[in-house]
């Protein structure tokens, strides 16, 4: 299975007015321009998605929705990609898609850098950062995984927009 995990795109860094609390951050229009090159670039690739699963906060949940409509791909929400989500609770709901090929999971920073620790079996010492709308894909063999992942590749916003463009630099 290639699972492919995001750091939600650029959101609004501030709450007042519309904006209650942190869940409800929405991603501003450049983090939503970033996060559509991003994914053509993947789609450039050859990249799909069979499932883009999601953190419930509303600029994570933004970010799914641009992959899912670029890709093809319907969107669940899953609650451990909220951050300080455990990643045992994010195998649970990979499992019921243990068939699938090409899983997207968009989450939160430190989180997502851990999960890919996770899925490396790196330990807690390792924390692999992440640009808001990077990608890296990892690759498994089980659901939960029995053996160490594979990382395959980690995409920047800038790397990927280079993608998207056909830009050389």
């Amino acid at each position: 299975m290639r699972i492919y995990l995001v750091r939600h795109g650029i959101a609004t860094d501030h709450v007042g007015g519309a904006i209650k609390n942190d869940c409800a951050r929405p991603l501003t229009d450049t983090g939503r321009l970033e996060t559509e090159a991003v994914v053509n670039g993947l789609k450039r690739l050859g990249v799909s998605a069979d499932v883009v699963f999601t953190s419930p906060l509303v600029r994570a949940r933004q970010t799914a929705e641009i992959i899912g409509q670029i890709l093809g791909a319907p969107l669940r929400t899953v609650d451990a990609l909220a951050p300080a989500g455990r990643s045992t609770d994010i195998f649970a709901a990979l499992k019921e898609f243990a068939g699938s090929n090409d899983v997207f999971m968009v989450g939160h920073e430190p989180d997502v850098g851990r999960l890919v620790s996770s899925l490396l079996w790196a330990g807690p010492e390792l924390v692999i950062p992440f640009k808001k709308s990077s990608v890296c894909r990892v690759d498994i063999t089980s659901v939960p995984p029995v053996e160490p992942g594979t990382l395959e590749w980690f995409i920047t916003p800038k790397i990927a927009s280079l993608l998207d463009s056909g830009k050389k630099e």
